[in-house]
């Protein structure tokens, strides 16, 4: 199955546009990013730690955000243009896409139901370590399920089998199977069998194919294009993902447009006005996108996109992060937010205290060729 959405014409190069001055009442307009550089020049290893470290990065950014109106996000830090928080950290975002991650490391194309919900069970289910404290509903339902006996698929039939909790754990998916979409959507829904169901399984596939098709383009609208072959296009995730990348585009041709405009018309294309549940999987991976896709794979313009819309904003910001630093590759992210990332806290998941994301994403890429003693 295959969607066609029209693509952006060509960027003609960075913008002479400054910032307006200090106290002007002009509106931020929307920027034009610069060309990227060729796919070839960013190495694999560059992208795959861009992928998980941009999801970190995007993760801590939002996490203050969370379960906000952008309204409320205004009146509270003006528009948010970096961590608001002192001591930024982490979600259940991060500690998840490591665990996926350290799993599929260990297994590889061999991945199997069973192999997740065995590490399910070691990591998780069987230690007691606590509340999970972060944890979402679906992780949440999933334990109850595994520590009642349980096995999946069965173990995902909970009330929150669509949330969002496979597609904030599914880039490292993609970076495993860098130029493979669907390889990278198959491994990320036999992940999920374990705890999502129908829409959650359709959003982390297309979060894991878009970081896969991420892995080896500079094209963002490549990128958008593989998510929306790997679901189903009558699905609430295809055509919310439809709705989100088509407003975002029109939002850039828009002479006239803001950055506030195009965060509302996003926001209003994909999310369900007075809905209580932020965590659903069709909207935070469509506005996930929506922010990846106006800011035309920008790093730091997708994920501070996401953040000031708002919503599940730690996960919306973790997604579009991941594609936007396969995209860009580790580089493109501002130093001063990538060193304040560190080994994650164990907030969530105790067992992965510790580790860092980093690793993770060595550990999901072959070495780079050693040179010494080559034969030319």
């Amino acid at each position: 199955m295959s969607v066609s959405v029209e693509p952006d014409p060509p960027s003609e190069g960075p913008s002479s546009e400054g910032p307006p001055s200090e106290g002007s009442a002009q509106p931020r307009r929307l920027r034009t990013v610069p060309h990227p550089p060729p796919a070839a020049a960013i190495s694999l290893r560059d992208r795959a730690r861009g992928a998980l470290l941009g999801l970190a990065v995007g993760d801590a950014l939002g996490a203050p955000a969370e379960n906000m109106k952008p309204s409320q996000i205004r009146e509270r830090w003006g528009r948010i243009e970096g961590f608001v928080s002192a001591d930024p950290a982490g979600t259940d975002d991060t500690e998840y896409a490591i665990f996926s991650g350290l799993l599929l490391a260990e297994h590889g194309a061999g991945l199997t139901i069973g192999h997740v919900e065995k590490a399910w069970h070691t990591w998780i289910a069987d230690r007691d370590e606590g509340p999970f404290k972060g944890a979402g509903f679906s992780e949440r339902g999933t334990l109850e399920n595994l520590r009642r006996g349980l096995a999946a698929p069965i173990s995902a039939q909970h009330r929150h089998a669509w949330s969002d909790g496979l597609a904030m754990r599914a880039a490292p998916f993609g970076v495993y199977a860098a130029g493979r979409p669907a390889e990278a959507a198959r491994l990320v829904s036999i992940d999920g069998t374990v705890s999502h169901d129908g829409e959650g399984i359709h959003g982390g596939r297309a979060v894991a194919a878009g970081v896969a098709a991420a892995m080896v383009s500079h094209n963002p609208d490549a990128v958008v294009q593989a998510a929306l072959s790997v679901v189903p296009e009558d699905s609430w995730t295809g055509r919310s993902l439809h709705r989100a990348v088509s407003t975002a585009r029109r939002a850039r041709r828009d002479p006239d447009g803001t950055q506030l405009s195009m965060e509302r018309a996003v926001r209003k294309a994909v999310v369900i006005g007075g809905y209580p549940w932020t965590d659903l999987a069709p909207e935070a991976v469509g506005l996930a996108f929506g922010a990846f896709a106006v800011a035309r794979g920008d790093f730091r313009e997708s994920v501070l996109t996401a953040v000031n819309m708002g919503r599940d904003a730690d996960t919306t910001a973790a997604v579009a992060g991941a594609l936007a630093g396969a995209l860009c590759g580790e580089s493109a992210i501002p130093s001063h937010w990538a060193t304040a990332i560190g080994p994650v806290r164990g907030s969530c998941l105790p067992s992965m205290a510790g580790r860092h994301v980093l690793d993770v994403a060595d550990r999901l890429t072959p070495p780079p060729p050693d040179r010494e003693g080559a034969v030319a």
